[in-house]
């Protein structure tokens, strides 16, 4: 082959994207994608090498992912997967209460519910999400903005980093709400902060802060976003310090109790949030990432994604049935309560009247479903 046709072979590359870039950009739904200047360690953008952000952008449902969200996911995973001038991935939510709580409730309520098989082709949808990320071709960093809840909980652990703002709140909502959380919280959890602590996670859905993630080796870094008179402070209504309780157990990122957690929540109402100790922290990981070879880099991510996949795969398909069938029962009564229910009703149903009636062998009827209901009782 010649020079000038080597040259003429390299002047067009092959485009490996499933579709066109502005086929792309008129699908998405609520889904931000845009490249940005990667930067060097001198702090300055470095010319022809970006970044992709990947924005969940729908902060009135606190970024909580719709079907068309999940769509436009995909396609943006994609993209940046395949962009040769794309050094790492960066998975965020708009504004600063969550990265996201999972899937619009809304939309779980008033469509998929009683619905098991549109649910179960939603959730070839949500396998798929979780899959793209899973197999990006960069390094995939969750720049954790606010909440990381439910379903949100479980695509950012399909990352490779997670930086985190320490009011952020993560956890699972499953049993809580009427599901399971097999949307990768029993895949991951499990090889990421070990058995126990995933059972209590995944069973119990009680939230835990960012010190506390990262005191279990969830996350890969924290930083504060409260700022009050002009200086950022750790979460005050945590404990940040490695404290010992009267039992001998390490309480790191632990909720505080009684007057000092009243202290805290008052400093809270000075201050104000400010991201950019996070933004900076997130850049500072992509820079460290672009003085590393690119193939030996996304080697290594390859393999050490290896338990999370191999988990992943062996459970997504029968879990798509599960869940698709769980929105005739549990499903079907609990994310109606979570929608429609007040913060006077409360969001969850009567858990002791659902376990009555089971007890006494009540099958599962429209009439269950409206007993159970938050304020129910009180009609």
């Amino acid at each position: 082959m010649s020079v000038q046709a080597a040259a003429a072979r390299h002047a067009e590359p092959k485009d490996h994207g499933l579709v066109a870039e502005q086929v792309r950009n008129s699908l998405t739904e609520g889904v931000i994608y845009e490249k940005r200047p990667v930067k060097g360690i001198d702090g300055k953008p470095v010319a022809g090498l970006y970044n992709a952000w990947i924005t969940l952008n729908n902060p009135s449902q606190f970024n909580s992912y719709t079907t068309a969200m999940v769509k436009s996911v995909i396609l943006a995973f994609r993209a940046a997967s395949v962009a040769r001038d794309v050094v790492a991935v960066v998975f965020t939510g708009t504004g600063d209460k969550a990265f996201c709580t999972g899937g619009n409730t809304k939309e779980y309520a008033e469509y998929y519910a009683g619905n098991p098989q549109e649910y179960r082709g939603y959730m070839r949808l949500f396998n798929d999400m979780v899959s793209t990320i899973l197999a990006c071709d960069k390094p995939v960093i969750c720049r954790v903005n606010g909440m990381r809840i439910a379903g949100g909980q479980e695509i950012g652990m399909a990352c490779d980093f997670t930086v985190a703002q320490d009011l952020a709140r993560f956890g699972q909502a499953g049993p809580k709400h009427g599901s399971a959380p097999i949307g990768g919280a029993t895949d991951f959890l499990p090889v990421i902060i070990g058995a126990e602590r995933a059972m209590a996670a995944c069973v119990l859905c009680e939230p835990f802060s960012a010190h506390e993630a990262l005191f279990m080796g969830m996350i890969t870094d924290v930083v504060p976003a409260l700022k009050v008179d002009g200086k950022f402070v750790a979460n005050p209504t945590v404990v940040t310090d490695h404290m010992v309780d009267e039992y001998g157990r390490i309480i790191f990122g632990k909720s505080k109790t009684g007057e000092a957690l009243k202290a805290g929540q008052a400093l809270m109402k000075q201050g104000t949030i400010d991201l950019s100790l996070l933004d900076d922290k997130v850049e500072s990981l992509c820079s460290k990432l672009l003085y590393t070879f690119p193939d030996c880099t996304i080697k290594s991510v390859e393999e050490l994604r290896k338990p999370k996949i191999n988990a992943w795969n062996l459970n997504k398909e029968n879990s798509r049935a599960w869940l698709g069938l769980n929105m005739m029962t549990e499903a079907r009564a609990g994310f109606r309560a979570f929608n429609e229910g007040t913060k006077d009703t409360g969001r969850e149903i009567d858990f002791v009247a659902l376990r009555r009636a089971l007890a006494d062998n009540t099958p599962w009827t429209d009439e269950l479903t409206e007993s159970i209901q938050p304020g129910a009782g009180k009609k």
